[in-house]
């Protein structure tokens, strides 16, 4: 498969989750672990997109801060505003199959934001 083949179909993929999240965002029967679980979906998606893109492999992860800093270090660097999305990792796995803490909270809107910035700013270098 091509790399930009490949990172379309992984921007779909993305898409689907973003929008999943967005029809339930205000859900009170929805948890937080699971709307931030979409959204860490979403975003890994996302950055295997533009990674695919470039041709830099990737090994299978849900780290966001791993795939990030692999952007970095083939020059393509997260713009700043976004630097702090590895803030989800947790909800790819660790929140999946755990209870989330008490004191641990999740910005809904924030969370479906970095997705949506994160999206614009990759669509942005494929289109």
């Amino acid at each position: 498969m091509k790399q930009r083949e490949q990172a379309l179909i992984l921007l779909e993929k993305a898409r689907h989750d973003e929008v999943l999240v967005d029809e339930v965002l205000n859900s009170e029967r929805v948890s937080d672990d699971t709307i931030g679980f979409h959204c860490q979906q979403a975003l890994e998606k996302i950055l295997k997109a533009l990674l695919s893109l470039h041709g830099i492999r990737f090994r299978k992860t849900h780290d966001l801060r791993e795939l990030i800093d692999l952007l970095a270090d083939e020059g393509h660097p997260v713009p700043n505003d976004l630097q702090d999305i590895d803030i989800l990792n947790p909800y790819a796995s660790l929140f999946r199959y755990e209870t989330m803490p008490h004191e641990a909270s999740l910005d809904r809107r924030e969370a479906l934001e970095m997705v949506r910035r994160t999206r614009e700013w990759v669509e942005s270098q494929i289109y």
